[in-house]
């Protein structure tokens, strides 16, 4: 980083053939930063996920809309990928003070809702997910850091913002360009990709990322079959024809192709491996499951994406009759093979 009129200013790149400004805004390891971008046009700035809100991402954009001489009302739309806090959370506080509108898809504000509640109600997800992993098999030693875990996201996607809706339907003006939403799922329900066939950018949030494997998680309330709508999601963007992809996290990359390919594989591996371990076991639990992929030596945050992306992949199976979900005489869940 680059030391700013205000503290240390955020790393920003002009991108000029494709009209973005990428702003990185810092995350706690392993991410490292979110990828924010500005787009401008003669009806102002379009801001695309600006971060999780907490003091230093405050400070980091004030430093970056100083040194970019952007004020506030120029900022006229706020465009969300995704519910995550990394990419939504400082949508309402921006609002607050540009008075622009933020856009999603009704289907990620609706996991946002879920995830942590709204002006009229409050989240139940404190008491929903620690039960449902707990049916899995997950120990009291991790159960019990769940609630503190989930709550410490509230202060980073509050104040939550009014929000209007985009939809595949619908085309969206960003930068002098017009773009059109790719809705997919998996990773996150109703996450918005924004291509522009003309260029063949794509502004693809964590749809696909350039090294990171995006977390796919089965959630209590939340989408069914994640893993199965993840990779549909991925056939789909896998016939866009893009020169450059500019994603959530790490750098721009042009092998998107090529990168879809690699998710794809991945999990069809990881499927079998997982498969393999039923067979040999006889039948496993979830976190059982999670601990022979992932290791134990996690922070409660990688934990819960791990057991999430377990229970994906498990339930997958399940989908393709490759394993049965049975209740042991325990009544925890356990997984079974099925002999084919």
């Amino acid at each position: 980083m680059e030391q700013g009129m205000f503290g240390k200013l955020p790393t920003i790149t002009p991108l000029h053939e494709d009209r973005l400004i990428q702003v990185k805004i810092t995350l706690d390891s392993p991410l490292r930063w979110v990828n924010s971008y500005l787009l401008r046009d003669e009806q102002g700035i379009t801001l695309i996920d600006p971060g999780p809100r907490t003091e230093s991402t405050e400070q980091e954009w004030n430093d970056a809309l100083a040194a970019l001489q952007i004020q506030d009302e120029e900022i006229t739309s706020i465009v969300i990928t995704h519910h995550h806090p990394d990419h939504y959370g400082l949508a309402g506080w921006f609002q607050e003070r540009t008075g622009a509108k933020v856009w999603m898809s009704e289907r990620a504000h609706k996991e946002a809702q879920l995830m942590w509640g709204d002006d009229a109600h409050a989240s139940d997800m404190n008491d929903k997910l620690p039960a449902f992993f707990a049916m899995h098999g997950m120990p009291e030693s991790w159960l019990v850091q769940m609630p503190e875990h989930l709550n410490s996201f509230i202060s980073q996607v509050s104040p939550q913002p009014q929000v209007s809706y985009l939809s595949e339907v619908m085309q969206i003006s960003m930068g002098g360009r017009v773009w059109i939403p790719v809705q997919t799922a998996g990773h996150a329900p109703g996450h918005l990709s924004f291509y522009h066939p003309d260029s063949g950018v794509i502004l693809c949030g964590d749809a696909v990322l350039p090294q990171i494997s995006p977390n796919v998680s089965l959630v209590p309330g939340s989408d069914t079959q994640p893993l199965h709508l993840y990779l549909d999601g991925l056939r789909r963007l896998r016939e866009l024809h893009v020169r450059t992809a500019y994603p959530g996290h790490r750098h721009p990359f042009t092998h998107f192709r090529e990168r879809i390919d690699a998710l794809l594989l991945h999990h069809e591996e990881r499927l079998t491996a997982i498969s393999g371990m039923l067979s040999a076991a006889g039948g496993l639990n979830a976190f059982e499951v999670c601990v022979a992929l992932f290791g134990d030596k996690l922070g409660i945050h990688q934990m819960r994406f791990a057991m999430c992306e377990a229970l994906a992949h498990l339930d997958e199976l399940v989908r393709q009759k490759r394993a049965e979900l049975k209740e042991s005489q325990v009544g925890a869940a356990l997984f079974i093979p099925v002999q084919a």
